[in-house]
């Protein structure tokens, strides 16, 4: 084991799903042409004045107390100024000292990306507040491009405690927070439009000790994945640096996802380099705790709730209410059809096994599956009430996700209704016995482990037909006599 023990703060930035921009009524969209959605405000004209987004404060209350914050019912925005491509004006309007959440936490628990166990933890959550995002660079050969059609979207900056140990840790804490923002519908995160990024803070010090090594802030991370990967080499780096007899020096890296390694980008700023004052163009925001209750009451329930719910009421393994309630959709989706079965676990191991497989195979988001949650549920009653096997299911099922016929449908019009005839099956025992002697005589000398020969010779006559548990029962029946 190492002598040395990281220390892990993550900066966690979430665009805030309103219709409209931070300060100014330009759209709040994605996927736009370059520079489309723009306006004098979000473009610092000279002489405009911004206007406070409600939508996206009342957003960012939602996410402090999901995350068990303290509401501040007096808040202001301040100027960082800083001088950069991204940001027109050379200032974003932003907090600093008196942001709208404060002194919240999250729970950690169970195996980490790596697959190892992790302490069952709360990471504290220093704040959340909430800004102005930036344009959008793009670096090309020759040249970068600016698109400004994202400068203005309210964008919340997450900032946790450093009370991550591990890259496993930091990974599980990202997870439990982008679940918290889909589930009460503050934001899609979705990494690749960029509606979450990450900045990590790490650094590393004796095991045991209480004062905090050199942090190493990284940038232009991804991924969960690239977070994960960025964590482990930059401990071993800084590791490998204090052994040598080297010093780590306050500083920002970059993340090579090919190279696997971080690479030096500049010194790191520091909070009065970015010269903050209270906006003056804005008034300070004041919130009643009437509001705030109100707020409170119209929130769903947390994802871990969800989980516990899962478990207690479907009767479900923790591991399989852990992977249901990853996306808030998934879950959505199970939930529905639960309700309309007698057996949930079996509707748990059809979404687990088959669903998300085949979506994944796709490129298909639950939202848009043929197979509605309805016509799942339809599928399972089927099972239930043994009006085919689990074999034939899945037959049935790969033509409900192709065309997105219901389960009843497909089993009537390729008649493929169990057979649970006792004397039907019986034709097809005695068929396969009779075919088989030197079989036979191997399971009555002792080899019983030939019995799943048989039943799968009487699944072969009765084509794929007959019910399996009949079939072993008059298989030893006969074989037994």
């Amino acid at each position: 084991m190492s002598k040395y023990e990281a220390v892990i703060g993550l900066e966690v930035h979430i665009q805030v799903r309103t219709e409209t921009k931070m300060f100014c009524s330009c759209p709040n969209k994605y996927g736009e042409p370059p520079n489309t959605l723009v306006c004098p405000v979000c473009m610092g004209y000279p002489g405009v004045l911004p206007t406070p987004n409600k939508e996206a404060i009342m957003r960012t209350v939602a996410a402090g107390v999901m995350c068990s914050c303290q509401i501040a019912e007096f808040s202001k925005f301040d100027r960082k100024s800083y001088f950069y491509p991204d940001m027109p004006k050379n200032y974003q309007i932003s907090q600093y000292d008196l942001p709208f959440c404060s002194n919240g936490r999250i729970h950690i628990y169970g195996k980490g990306f790596s697959g190892a166990e992790m302490a069952d933890k709360y990471i504290g959550l220093t704040r959340i507040h909430l800004e102005e995002d930036v344009a959008k660079l793009t670096h090309f050969a020759n040249c970068s491009g600016v698109d400004y059609n994202r400068a203005g979207v309210p964008l919340m900056e997450c900032v946790s405690e450093p009370d991550m140990r591990t890259a496993d840790e930091a990974y599980a804490y990202l997870t439990a927070l982008k679940q918290i923002m889909q589930y009460a519908g503050i934001s899609d995160c979705d990494m690749e439009k960029g509606q979450m990024r990450c900045d990590v803070n790490v650094s590393i010090r004796l095991v045991g000790a209480e004062k905090f090594g050199t942090k190493i802030e990284i940038k232009n991370l991804n991924s969960f994945r690239s977070i994960h990967r960025s964590l482990e080499y930059e401990i071993w780096r800084q590791e490998k640096v204090l052994e040598e007899g080297g010093k780590l020096t306050q500083e920002t890296r970059g993340w090579h996802d090919d190279r696997n390694e971080t690479y030096l980008m500049r010194s790191k700023e520091s909070a009065h380099d970015y010269r903050y004052f209270p906006e003056p163009d804005l008034m300070p925001i004041t919130l009643t705790p009437e509001q705030i209750e109100e707020i409170r009451l119209k929130l769903p329930e947390l994802p871990e709730t969800t989980r516990d719910r899962f478990v207690r009421d479907y009767d479900l393994t923790p591991y399989d209410a852990h992977v249901l309630t990853l996306e808030k959709t998934v879950s959505e989706y199970f939930d529905n059809g639960a309700k309309l079965v007698k057996t949930p676990k079996i509707m748990a191991n059809w979404i687990i096994s088959e669903l998300l497989r085949e979506l994944a195979k796709s490129e298909t988001a639950i939202t848009d599956c043929r197979i509605t949650p309805e016509k799942l549920a339809g599928l399972v009653k089927l099972i239930e009430d043994n009006t085919i096997s689990g074999k034939i299911a899945k037959d049935v099922f790969v033509e409900m996700f192709n065309l997105g016929k219901d389960a009843k449908t497909v089993v009537d019009e390729k008649g493929l209704v169990q057979v649970t005839d006792s004397s039907a099956i019986e034709t097809f025992v005695v068929q396969a016995i009779e075919m088989n002697p030197a079989q036979v005589e191997q399971y009555r000398s002792g080899k019983t482990m030939v019995l799943q020969f048989f039943v799968g010779q009487v699944m072969k006559l009765s084509k794929g037909k007959a019910n399996p548990q009949l079939v072993v029962e008059l298989l030893k029946s006969k074989l037994d006599s």
